[in-house]
């Protein structure tokens, strides 16, 4: 069968843009194609990229323009409601060059990712719903909502949580799972927050979760999970003012002894609320042109902290297995089995953060309890049992094998 020289990327995210660059530094041309207009990519908060995000951006030279817009965050604090220290340890450790972690503005990821693919020369077209996929004698040919089409030897869909190349490849493929607590969150400036610039401050309140880091310039800022047992309606969800959402914070984390009131009250605009979700495990994630990547093949719960820095691994490795397997339905079974398995352990560990955020009275004070005893213990002498998540290097010149003779089923 021909090399693969051509790839269509759908979605232009940040699994997206990092597949293109990748794929491109593999010998591959992509094109980017993205259902959405290119002053939409200014929505979202912030979010945390684990170290091992930052060292798959760096086999592709992608790291620089992203280090330069995060803050580094080497440390995280747990406390409870009452302001009590559960935890204080560290953020998922260092690469060699003494590099951190990072938490970063969602729009800002974006922007540095999408400007490096530019300067590249790699094209995203804007405005371009995917509606359809089919095979061709020498590839694939998608259609878009607007009639347009475009023809590769492979497309990768990287079209995120709700994605219509999941749907396709499978119709039958599972829909994104609720996990139970809404988001918010906001910028504050002028408020006196414990820590230094960087640290990771996750409190475990009475009534709802808190979390927040300080910027360099003093800026803060903050996130809050609400329990939220039962999936609300989208539209409703969107159509509560900001100034409730406010109000409904302060009465939630009023008896709480940390600085979430004052930021919340210093905080000018309140996020509006969107709901969490993860993917339970998809069976299908390519047939042999047609493959997904990151949150399209595997949503994680924000809890875990990994949903980017998947993403980007999952870029990285489809576009190893592209350049150095000839046929193309080896290549998509070869990355599906270098990734699956890691990742499916991921979503498990993420699902697992989020539990303890949600707990009633008496959970609360088991936690508070037994977690200061465990976290000692788990990190004593310098361990870290997340090591296995962060501590992930991707090789970008060793060459991928052929895949096992079975393939990954699921």
């Amino acid at each position: 069968m021909t090399r693969v020289r051509t790839a269509i990327v759908v979605g232009g995210g940040i699994a997206g843009q990092v597949a293109a660059v990748a794929l491109q530094r593999a010998g591959i041309r992509p094109t980017v194609w993205e259902a959405y207009a290119r002053d939409a990519d200014g929505v979202g908060a912030f979010l945390g990229l684990g170290l091992n995000g930052v060292d798959a951006l760096r086999t592709v030279d992608m790291d620089a323009p992203v280090l330069a817009r995060g803050i580094a965050t080497p440390r995280m604090v747990m406390t409870n409601g009452h302001g009590k220290i559960l935890a204080d340890v560290p953020n998922g450790g260092t690469l060699p060059d003494g590099t951190h972690p990072l938490t970063i503005r969602r729009a800002d990821l974006y922007a540095a990712l999408r400007e490096d693919a530019e300067r590249r020369g790699i094209v995203t077209h804007y405005g371009k719903r995917l509606t359809d996929v089919r095979h061709t004698g020498r590839g694939v040919q998608a259609r878009f909502a607007d009639g347009s089409t475009a023809e590769a030897d492979v497309l990768v869909g990287a079209d995120g949580i709700r994605s219509t190349v999941r749907r396709l490849l499978d119709p039958a493929a599972p829909d994104a799972s609720y996990v139970g607590f809404l988001n918010t969150g906001g910028y504050a400036r002028g408020v006196d927050v414990p820590g230094p610039p960087g640290m990771n401050h996750f409190c475990f309140g009475r009534r709802a979760f808190f979390g927040w880091i300080m910027a360099s310039d003093g800026e803060v800022w903050w996130f809050a999970n609400l329990p939220a047992p039962r999936e609300p309606d989208p539209e409703k969800l969107a159509a509560v003012p900001a100034e409730l959402w406010r109000a409904r914070l302060l009465d939630l984390f009023a008896d709480d002894r940390i600085p979430a009131v004052d930021l919340i009250r210093a905080t000018e605009n309140v996020f509006a609320g969107w709901t969490t979700y993860d993917l339970p495990s998809v069976p299908t994630w390519h047939d042999g042109r047609t493959v997904i990547i990151g949150d399209a093949a595997h949503a994680v719960s924000p809890s875990a902290g990994q949903g980017a820095a998947l993403a980007i691994e999952d870029a990285v490795v489809l576009a190893r297995c592209l350049r150095d397997l000839a046929d193309a339905p080896a290549a998509l079974t070869r990355y599906e089995q270098l990734r699956r398995d890691r990742v499916e352990k991921v979503r498990a560990q993420g699902r697992r953060n989020g539990s303890g955020k949600t707990v009633g009275p008496v959970g609360r004070a088991i936690r508070d309890l037994v977690l200061p005893i465990v976290m000692r213990r788990l990190f004593r002498d310098g361990r870290d049992p997340l090591r296995w998540m962060w501590d992930h290097h991707i090789d970008w010149d060793a060459p991928v094998t052929a895949p096992a003779a079975t393939a990954v089923t699921r």
